[in-house]
């Protein structure tokens, strides 16, 4: 399918995730956002609250994954427990982002397959390199290895879920296999 931008509205992610998780683990997800933020229930019988940017295709891929891979225990805590720092971070901090940032996004990777949407590995911090192209061919490399690694074993169970949910909607179909991963090369952020 030719990459068509009407084809990949935001609001097909969302109704994908709440077909597949809301009545079991009580969860939606959410457009519109600053930044992506998760936050889980407040009050009794409110669903937790996945935040992805805008109305923005891949941060709603690339939040789902995010959720896809976050325990039980972590699904409990705003944003996972972790943290975030904006862009502009200094290199220590944008080493520490990297790390952390590499399974999500084989990840959202692999969900863009699911979809036929083009993946961009995305190191979101160009404030910080000030129009200077930063070499983060090492993070792009993490990440592709970890792709093709999750694309050779069943996903996680509610990895695998949302994967087959996006097949059905944006009509792809078979498995998910390292070929696939490699034919779909990554864009430079």
């Amino acid at each position: 399918m030719p990459f068509h931008e009407s084809v990949f509205c935001a609001r097909r992610v969302e109704r994908v995730f709440a077909e597949c998780f809301l009545h079991s683990e009580n969860t939606v997800l959410c457009g519109g956002a600053e930044e992506p933020l998760y936050a889980p229930a407040v009050h009794p019988g409110e669903p937790h609250r996945l935040w992805f940017r805008e109305d923005f295709f891949a941060s709603a891929l690339h939040e789902t994954a995010h959720w896809c891979i976050a325990g039980s225990a972590r699904r409990q805590q705003v944003d996972f427990g972790y943290w975030y720092a904006p862009e502009g971070r200094d290199p220590e901090a944008q080493a520490a982002f990297e790390a952390v940032e590499v399974r999500p996004q084989a990840l959202e990777w692999c969900f863009s397959v699911a979809c036929g949407y083009p993946f961009r590995v995305s190191t979101d911090n160009l404030a910080a390199e000030g129009g200077v192209a930063a070499d983060h061919s090492a993070f792009r490399a993490a990440v592709r290895r970890e792709a093709l690694r999750l694309s050779g074993a069943p996903l996680p169970r509610r990895a695998a879920v949302f994967y087959r949910a996006l097949q059905l909607e944006f009509g792809r179909s078979g498995p998910l296999t390292p070929a696939l991963i490699r034919a779909t090369a990554a864009q430079p952020d």
